[in-house]
């Protein structure tokens, strides 16, 4: 049995304040909602397609929701989700471009070639052209479509920008994260540029703007601007709350009582996007799209702890397979469902948001086959049985393997020493290197002795590969079933064998010299000919400059920093 390891605090003392209790599932926090009876009646027929809002926050962690026990405010998403479909057995995946990834083609990412960490910002890589896209589809299917905020899915050419992919308008950033004021963004040290885009245009008029604001304000617009008798497709992918940890300081006020530092401004953040939602539904209704409208909520990945978030009581953090890394804060917000105000326990991941979306709209999924995700609006919208059975959250062939994995220990099946994970049913398995495991109490108290993210540690993982455990009974991955059930272990090693024979080469091409925003003016933005791309989708080596040297802007860095102080200035920010 696992040995913990407490520093700073007992066990007993973290069961005194109900942190390691089944509490955190209690009916107060989570549990269906006591409905009127009149509720139950069914609303009518969709007889329009509804209009489709999706939201995407950036790092937001398990725990940092109101309405999973957290000391953050978020009434609004709190609200929205008691009187919708709260969804508590939904997977998303552990870092930024395979969740985007996954919820624009509804496919894993061992399909796309994106099995291997993000997209950077200096690599000729971007969201392969030959996946249709679920804004192509709906666009097809007669909706407009827009998307505001960060696309983190490649830009090295044009044809990978979010306009080219099925938004008909775009306002955000194409790298994975920006300055909330300044929107500059550095890969690096002096590799330094501008990142806030309009359409295919820089658009440097928007610098100073607190970035959660300046999206809301757009959503609103583009609400203000287009009919409600037309169906409308709006993704908003929050820059909040990833890093840096920025906020309009009225916000951080709210929270002086917290010692920890960046837990204080990451909960000012996360109190501001809360106020972004309620401004975005406020839109819906003044407008009159709400009565005919699904809001989608979703978190891209788990909470990065070091930064302020926090996944308790789940185990991990961001970029790991831990849940506290896949499981995710989600819900759906609708007049049109038709068991409103409850809990969901079907098994939903971000894939199925494809054709789930696609089939409310009544467009054609039939020249897109093999999609891994599922419709999961009767489980939604009925409270039916999830038609999804089993996850694979990732093969990642080319993550550092791990030093003790081995074919043999994995039966001669597979080798344990590559990063995967699989879910089937109630059992999950991890193979080679999972991430940072530990599981880390919410950081609102000041001074733990020595490291406050180290306060629970299993000591006994340190050779091991391989770990099975039954996520129904054990959420928190705390006993280790491997060696009691090797049949389940061995079943769960061929469903891995089964999709790593589907899975197609990666896509991870080093990075390019040329994409220095130095070379464009000084902001991030396609920077491949199309015979360079020729050259490089056709297996060539990276792309190479073979046009003469470009001079350096030399004024750039000048110019940087004079946006960067008047900014400052504007926006009185700490």
């Amino acid at each position: 049995m696992a040995v913990y390891a407490l520093t700073g605090f007992s066990l007993v003392s973290l069961l005194s304040f109900g942190y390691l209790s089944w509490d955190w599932m209690k009916p107060s926090l989570v549990a269906d909602v006591a409905t009127d009876p009149m509720e139950k009646s069914l609303p009518p027929a969709f007889t329009r397609p509804p209009h489709i809002i999706f939201i995407l926050t950036d790092d937001q962690g398990y725990h940092d929701v109101g309405y999973h026990g957290s000391d953050i405010h978020t009434p609004t998403l709190d609200r929205l989700a008691a009187e919708g479909v709260k969804l508590e057995n939904y997977y998303i995946q552990p870092i930024c471009t395979p969740s985007r990834s996954q919820l624009i083609t509804g496919r894993y990412q061992i399909h796309t070639g994106l099995q291997h960490s993000i997209i950077r910002p200096r690599q000729p890589n971007c969201l392969p052209l030959d996946q249709v896209t679920l804004p192509q589809k709906l666009q097809e299917a007669g909706y407009s479509t827009h998307m505001v905020g960060k696309w983190h899915l490649g830009f090295y050419k044009k044809e990978c920008l979010p306009t080219r992919r099925g938004f008909d308008t775009f306002l955000g950033s194409l790298t994975g994260n920006v300055d909330y004021y300044t929107y500059d963004n550095c890969d690096g040290p002096g590799v330094c540029g501008y990142d806030l885009h309009e359409g295919e245009d820089v658009a440097w008029d928007q610098s100073g703007k607190y970035s959660t604001f300046l999206y809301a304000q757009r959503v609103n617009k583009i609400l203000a601007s287009h009919s409600p008798k037309e169906p409308i497709f709006i993704y908003v992918a929050f820059q909040a709350v990833h890093t840096p940890l920025q906020s309009p300081k009225e916000y951080i006020y709210r929270y002086r009582p917290m010692g920890n530092v960046a837990r204080r401004k990451y909960a000012a953040m996360v109190t501001c996007m809360d106020e972004a939602v309620k401004n975005i539904t406020w839109a819906l209704k003044k407008y009159g799209y709400y009565d005919n409208s699904v809001i989608v909520f979703s978190t891209d990945n788990g909470g990065q702890t070091f930064s302020g978030g926090s996944n308790w009581p789940l185990r991990g953090r961001k970029g790991t397979y831990w849940e506290g890394g896949v499981r995710g804060i989600g819900f759906v917000h609708s007049p049109l469902i038709k068991r409103k105000r409850r809990t969901s326990w079907a098994l939903v991941h971000i894939t199925d948001w494809y054709p789930t979306l696609v089939s409310l709209a009544k467009g054609n999924l039939s020249n897109v086959p093999g999609l891994d995700g599922y419709n999961v609006w009767p489980a939604i919208s009925e409270g039916k049985e999830s038609p999804r059975t089993e996850i694979l959250h990732n093969i990642d062939p080319l993550y550092n393997h791990a030093k003790y994995g081995s074919l043999e220990d994995g039966f001669g099946i597979w080798n344990t020493a590559v990063q995967a994970s699989i879910r089937v049913g109630e059992w999950k398995l991890l193979t080679g290197d999972p991430g940072y495991s530990d599981w880390i109490p919410p950081q609102t108290l000041t001074n733990f002795p020595g490291s406050w993210w180290n306060l629970e540690r299993l000591t006994d993982g340190l050779r091991k590969s391989m770990w099975l455990f039954n996520i129904t009974a054990d959420p928190y991955e705390r006993y280790d079933l491997s060696d009691q059930r090797p049949d389940v272990v061995r079943a769960l090693l061929m469903r891995l064998v089964h999709y790593n024979r589907t899975a197609i080469p990666v896509r991870y091409p080093a990075e390019n010299p040329r994409a220095h925003p130095d070379f464009n003016g000084g902001a991030w933005g396609p920077w491949a000919s199309e015979d360079d791309a020729e050259e490089w989708e056709g297996g060539g080596e990276p792309l190479k400059s073979r046009n003469k040297k470009k001079k350096k802007c030399k004024i750039c860095k000048l110019r940087s920093f004079f946006r960067k102080l008047n900014t400052r200035l504007m926006s009185n920010r700490i």
